[in-house]
């Protein structure tokens, strides 16, 4: 019988975000959206800022900001190495349109890097797409 459930471990440099049983994990791979499930062939591959959402054993749902890092898939376990990891739940909207707003002057000043303003802006539209989903 197939199993039903894989291991996930979310790492950032920080701390460590989560480690249990997942029924299921979506992640924003570098080449587009990703669905993992038990028994998914082994992969190692960049992901993009944006939302992990993980389906813990049990049903229920979580999420999680990523900036970046890479996506390990394995067939005993799953591992997220984040730059920078956040509980859904822990970001702060007001803080999130604030850097977006400063992102957003960044790209309009020719005096500051464009990439990393766009960098900035990017990740800031990423949280505040989580924000938005867990509001629904």
């Amino acid at each position: 019988m197939a199993a039903t459930t894989v291991h996930l471990d979310v790492v950032s440099a920080e701390e460590q975000i989560f480690s249990g049983l997942v029924e299921t994990i979506q992640v924003s791979g570098s080449e587009g959206e990703l669905g993992i499930y038990p028994g998914h062939t082994p992969l190692l591959t960049p992901i993009k800022p944006g939302m992990v959402r993980l389906v813990k054993e049990g049903g229920e749902e979580q999420l999680i900001y990523v900036a970046g890092g890479v996506l390990e898939v394995q067939p005993s376990c799953v591992i997220v190495l984040a730059d920078t990891a956040v509980r859904g739940e822990d970001l702060d909207e007001q803080a999130v349109l604030s850097a977006k707003r400063l992102a957003e002057e960044h790209m309009s000043d020719s005096e500051f890097d464009h990439t990393e303003a766009l960098m900035e802006f990017e990740e800031a539209v990423a949280q505040l797409k989580l924000i938005q989903k867990m509001r629904k």
